[in-house]
């Protein structure tokens, strides 16, 4: 008797058919019918609800697959993006350090070159200077010249006015016509 049989049993009271007579089993023909009809639901489920579990399953683990594949190709791919980054990197040092020997090297080109002008340049302004320097010398030289005529001239012409005589004078007069006849 089970513990509920006991408790109506205590009362005073029959015990109860609908009641088991174990408390851990049911009755014999519950036990049966209880079963059978488990058995044809699990049947009904695994035949008709298996397949549709089955198809949904396999669906699943290929789209966790499919995901799986992308996420390992995008790894891939971003590995390989590294790889690209960290060579540009280097390349971008290595173009930095060309683009600074290429300006380096033009920067001394242009020095070059304009030291050369320059020494063009300053050698032409001497050569002019020079040339200059001659012309004007030679100018002041004719204006010294003309002046030293002018004032002897004028220094001659009062020498002679004070001291020649009209004959002597106009010898000196018919001597020069001759000479510039002469010549």
């Amino acid at each position: 008797m089970n513990l509920m049989g006991m408790f109506i049993a205590a009362e005073g009271h029959d015990i109860d058919p609908a009641h088991s007579q174990s408390w851990i089993w049911p009755e014999q023909a519950e036990l049966i019918y209880g079963s059978i009809a488990s058995i044809i639901i699990f049947a009904l489920l695994f035949k008709f609800a298996g397949p549709p579990i089955k198809q949904a399953m396999a669906d699943r683990t290929a789209r966790v697959q499919a995901e799986l594949d992308e996420s390992a190709e995008a790894k891939t791919e971003a590995e390989a993006e590294a790889a690209q980054i960290r060579q540009a990197a280097g390349d971008i040092d290595a173009e930095r350090q060309r683009l600074f020997a290429d300006a380096d090297a033009q920067a001394e080109q242009l020095l070059a070159d304009g030291r050369a002008r320059l020494d063009a340049e300053v050698a032409e302004l001497e050569a002019r200077a020079d040339a200059d320097i001659a012309t004007a010398a030679g100018r002041m030289s004719d204006e010294l010249r003309g002046e030293i005529a002018r004032l002897a001239s004028a220094a001659t012409d009062r020498v002679l006015a004070d001291g020649l005589d009209p004959a002597t004078q106009n010898d000196l007069i018919e001597g020069f016509i001759a000479k510039v006849g002469a010549s």
